[in-house]
């Protein structure tokens, strides 16, 4: 994907009702645009999927045969992944109303024609973005000193271990859980993101694509 820029600027002014900014990916290693703290949530979320290669934020305005008249519709993103192009509109749920399903599904059929995957963001599971926040933390480069990731890779090879036993097996459990996070975020350990984040969870380990 070529540099260039979005179809539309992410301005603040006083009084607006949505909160745009210009969250860092480190999948991507730059600032990318988000109109609103639902997409800087996407942003997050996508940055810890661990496949993004780039991200563009509202790539094109397209145009198509509404049920009324002809309307535009600019999508959020267009993001490459390892694995395939998608290209994504991000809504809460509660605010998709007919003529935004006309739109998705116009970009649906214009994703469908380049070859791409599409798909719409409305909603998370409550405690999602919670423990996102709490990886993401963490997602900077740690040292080591103390060698504990080594032990706590081994021990998350052995299957059933929960978050707070792997912090208990190693001799400093408080720095330990700080590099748990630092691992879960980069994806060499997993979790199951369908539960919050505690000291029942399970761990496992997991192979890092290259």
């Amino acid at each position: 994907m070529r540099e260039f820029a979005p179809m539309r600027v992410f301005t603040w002014r006083r009084e607006q009702g949505h909160r745009p900014g210009l969250p860092f990916v480190q999948s991507t290693g730059r600032l990318h645009g988000a109109e609103s703290r639902e997409e800087a949530r996407f942003l997050l979320a996508l940055d810890f999927a661990g496949e993004v290669t780039e991200v563009v934020s509202q790539p094109f305005r397209m145009r198509f045969g509404g049920a009324v008249r002809e309307r535009p519709h600019t999508p959020d993103y267009l993001v490459r992944t390892r694995t395939g192009i998608w290209l994504i509109d991000v809504r809460p749920a509660e605010l998709i109303f007919d003529t935004d399903r006309e739109s998705f599904a116009a970009a649906a059929e214009l994703a469908r024609v380049c070859g791409w995957e599409f798909a719409v963001v409305g909603e998370w599971l409550p405690h999602t973005m919670m423990t996102l926040d709490w990886l993401s933390l963490r997602r900077r480069p740690m040292t080591d000193p103390l060698r504990l990731e080594a032990t706590l890779l081994a021990e998350a090879a052995a299957s059933g271990r929960t978050f707070g036993e792997l912090a208990a097996r190693t001799p400093f459990p408080p720095v330990a859980r700080a590099h748990l996070l630092h691992l879960l975020w980069h994806r060499r350990i997993g979790l199951d993101l369908r539960g919050p984040l505690g000291d029942g969870s399970v761990i496992v380990a997991e192979e890092v694509s290259p």
